[in-house]
């Protein structure tokens, strides 16, 4: 297949993307299952912008700095919170049905870290709603194809940049799709976790697709664990939103206490990365579970409000405007990820990235609640509107990145996704420590070497194999990241540097593989 344009991921980036990119040339959507499948359809809480009375693109700049903990890249930031009200109103114009008050204006909520209400949402299921308005204006567009069922597993260069993918369709046939561009737009890697919110096609693709293909790669140390996940025994992991908390839920332990005051200033409303670590601390102070409770508001209030978090807690037996709900983190958002400029250009010609995929540096060491619906819609037209205009050159590779040189841990070469999923829950999850990420790096390490040469030399030939290679590649780089940097910042905490060192680690950290 030839086209113009090339998109892999099917998610708000993607289709925002695809809009800017319709009127001008032929456009191929590449999505690895069925192209609702993604993170975007779960989005519950919202999306942030400045757009109501008392808030401006600056106080919200300031929410989003603070919360990023001093790594925040301050031209990204201002391109996000300045461009996103536009992007937000023009969804209104298509139709997007976000929630309104009383009077009729925007029902705008309040989630943590927000020093106002500024989060527009459609009932718990804003994703689904914006994903649905994207969705109608791409099918608009003739100049507009979408291969469901699409597996990509490398990149194509042709005279030092990328000019296409190669891909298992549905059939399991390999093939090729060539384009004057490439737009990863792939989503998060929640699946390289035992414990996550992302649905199951989020394993990294994006980040082993570029990295293999010698992109650079940063801040993959950054994992977000979301701190309020039901966790009930049997029962699959579900995001209980920021939302609820917006709303007036309080958290508290097993004797009825609330305790967040005990870890944080700002209570239930912290940052989410204080609020996971504050769980799991009370949780290991305790050695009891701790819930989340609506029951002081009133219960037709709180169903009316939420309707599909109130099923989802009906499904697990549980209600949620009178029952204490036991809640615990689960891995939700990378921070890190292919790194590109504030266009979504790659180190690599030719190849572009927006969304949870790329990296930025809007996000710093930790996400804003709501963000990141907000990012894929900007990052995403802007990646579209560059890659339109793209001649040839790329954004030049940070030289300082390290090389992703062979590590000397360990020599077992066998390993399954579950094995890497428990092994990264319990090395590198809401808290780490030196010993653990060595143990850990000493099990991913050579399962990469053997996997990547073979995928090197063309072997890899299952969608099955490289969903494990693309599992552990991703699951490696936050370990190998998460390791060189010793203090404790944002969402990455380590127990041997618990403080944060600006002096030494006020910088972001970056990768690129070395050529085989």
């Amino acid at each position: 297949m030839t086209t113009d344009f090339l998109i892999v991921g099917s998610g708000i980036a993607g289709l925002r993307a695809a809009i800017a990119l319709a009127p001008f040339g032929r456009v191929a959507i590449l999505t690895k299952s069925d192209p609702s499948a993604g993170s975007t359809r779960y989005a519950q809480g919202g999306i942030a912008a400045a757009v109501g009375a008392g808030d401006a693109p600056a106080l919200h700049a300031q929410d989003t700095i603070a919360a990023g903990d001093g790594l925040c890249d301050a031209r990204a930031v201002d391109v996000l919170v300045t461009d996103g009200p536009a992007y937000v109103r023009e969804l209104i114009e298509w139709g997007a049905a976000f929630d309104r008050d009383g009077s009729g204006g925007l029902a705008l909520a309040r989630e943590g870290a927000h020093s106002v209400r500024r989060v527009l949402h459609a009932r718990d299921a804003t994703g689904r709603e914006i994903g649905r308005v994207l969705a109608r204006q791409v099918t608009a567009h003739p100049a507009v194809t979408v291969i469901d069922h699409a597996v990509v597993v490398s990149l194509r260069m042709t005279d030092g940049r990328v000019s296409g993918v190669a891909y298992f369709d549905r059939t399991g046939e390999r093939r090729t799709a060539s384009a004057r561009s490439v737009l990863l737009a792939t989503g998060g890697a929640g699946q390289v976790f035992r414990e996550t919110t992302n649905p199951d096609v989020a394993t990294g693709d994006g980040v082993a697709l570029a990295y293999l293909a010698g992109a650079r790669v940063a801040d993959l140390e950054f994992v977000q664990f979301h701190p309020t996940v039901l966790d009930v025994p049997g029962v699959e992991r579900h995001l209980l939103s920021e939302a609820l908390r917006g709303e007036g839920a309080r958290l508290i332990n097993a004797g009825g206490e609330r305790f967040m005051d005990r870890y944080d200033s700002a209570g239930d409303l912290a940052a989410r990365d204080r609020v996971s670590r504050a769980i799991v601390m009370e949780q290991r102070r305790t050695g009891r579970p701790v819930f989340l409770t609506m029951a002081h508001l009133p219960a037709d209030d709180v169903h009316a409000a939420f309707p599909a978090l109130s099923e989802i807690c009906r499904a697990a037996g549980l209600d949620l405007a009178s029952d204490r709900i036991p809640v615990g983190p689960a891995a939700h958002y990378m921070m890190g990820g292919v790194a590109t400029d504030i266009d979504g250009r790659t180190s690599l010609p030719g190849l572009f990235a927006a969304g949870e995929v790329a990296c930025t540096g809007v996000h710093g060491a930790n996400r804003l609640a709501s963000n990141s619906l907000l990012e894929g819609l900007v990052f995403g037209a802007r990646a579209g509107a560059a890659m339109r205009d793209w001649d040839g050159a790329s954004w030049p590779a940070d030289s300082t990145a390290t090389a992703g040189s062979e590590s000397a841990y360990g020599d077992d070469t066998s390993i399954s996704e579950a094995g890497v999923r428990d092994l990264m829950w319990a090395s590198a999850g809401v808290f780490r420590d030196r010993a653990g990420l060595e143990r850990a790096l000493g099990r991913l390490d050579p399962a990469w070497r053997v996997l990547s040469s073979d995928w090197s030399a063309g072997r890899l030939v299952t969608p099955g194999a490289w969903r494990l290679l693309s599992v552990v590649s991703v699951a490696r780089l936050i370990v190998r990241a998460a390791l060189r940097r010793e203090e404790s910042r944002g969402a990455h905490a380590r127990t041997d540097f618990p403080h944060r060192d600006d002096l030494h680690w006020r910088r972001h950290l970056s990768e690129v593989r070395l050529p085989t």
